[in-house]
This record gives structure tokens, sequence and C-alpha cells, in this order.
């Protein structure tokens, strides 16, 4: 099969990104662990923060939201990188395991994008400012009622447990094609992938 100008495009672009066509670009990988580092942090930081009496307490939340802002941003760039042209690689799998995997990354782009959401939501409409390490950013959107204010919170969290039930999955599908299939799949996301990437 003979290669498309638009092909060509891509491939260009791809290389100049650093990416191949087995691997991903080297941002693309650093946004990946820098999302997987957020979301350990985040669901670490509410699950623990009760723990605490105040201050601590206090500035555990204000890191929740701190890291919470972080996430929300690095999530929109890694939408924007993923849809600019050349930054995609073929599928490591076909037929219904490609279809599984792509349904599987859509979810979690879906949970991330809901729980950055629902954050904003969440303490905006308690009427409570953001906090950005100590920047306030007060509310956007009108307050609500207590009850709602509380579903808003249940949703929150639920979502973060759904996460990291999707993203405990996705790692463990991972695994088991490095260690049990051998293939490329978890190499391909290595930083140090080039090299042994085939």
């Amino acid at each position: 099969m003979t290669e498309t100008p638009k092909d060509a495009v891509f491939d260009a672009t791809r290389v100049v990104a650093g990416a191949t066509r087995n691997r991903y670009d080297g941002f693309a990988i650093a946004l990946h662990w820098i999302t997987v580092v957020l979301v350990l942090v985040q669901f670490g930081l509410a699950e623990t923060w009760g723990w605490f009496p105040r201050p601590t307490r206090h500035l555990l939340v204000i890191g929740h939201m701190s890291f919470g802002i972080l996430l929300s941003l690095v999530i929109l760039v890694r939408i924007v990188w993923r849809f600019t042209p050349g930054h995609r690689v073929k599928p490591a799998v076909t037929g219904l395991v490609e279809l599984a995997s792509t349904a599987v990354h859509w979810l979690l782009y879906a949970l991330l994008i809901f729980q950055a959401v629902s954050g904003y939501v969440l303490r905006w409409s308690g009427g409570e400012s953001m906090s950005f390490f100590g920047l306030q950013i007060p509310p956007l959107i009108p307050t609500v009622s207590k009850s709602t204010n509380h579903f808003i919170g249940d949703l929150h969290g639920w979502s973060g447990w759904a996460i990291i039930v999707v993203a405990v999955g996705h790692a463990g599908a991972a695994l088991y094609h490095h260690f049990g299939l051998h293939d490329q799949v978890l190499v391909r996301m290595l930083p140090d992938g080039r090299k042994r990437a085939t």
C-alpha cells in the first residue's frame, strides 16, 4: 500500500515530536505519568485528610484543590495534544482487545473530566472559593442548597473511586501484556521505550 500525502504529513509531525508508529512521543509520555502521579496524590489526600485535626486538615484540603487545578490543566493539555495531527500511534492490539482498550481510555478521560468539573462545582456551589496554593479563585456559579451540594460531593467522591478502579484495571492489563503476552503495550509508554520498542 502506498503512503498518501496525509500519511506523510502525520509521519513527519510524529517524527518531529519524537514519536514513532509504535511509541508515544516524550511529551505524551510525560503527561501520562504526571496524570498518574496527580491522581494518586489527589486520591490519597481526599482519603486521609479526615485523619488530621486543623490546621493540618485545612492544609491538605488546600493541597487537594491546588493539585486538582493542576490535574485539570494537564487533562486539557493531554486532550489537545492527543488530537493534534501526528501524535497518535498505531494500535498495539487488534479486534475486540483494541476496542476494549479504546473504550477504557475514553472512560478514563470522561471520568477525569467529570472529576475535575465536579470539584469546581462542589466548591463553588457551596459558596466557597477554590484555592490554588493560596491564590483564591472566587465562586463563578450560584450557590445551591446544602443537600444538593452534599449530593455533588458524593458524586465527586464516587467518581474518584471509579477512576482508581478503572485505572487499576488499566494498569493490570498493561502489566499482563508486558509479563504475560510479552508485547510492546507497556514499553511504548515508558520513558526508555525508544530504546526498547521495535
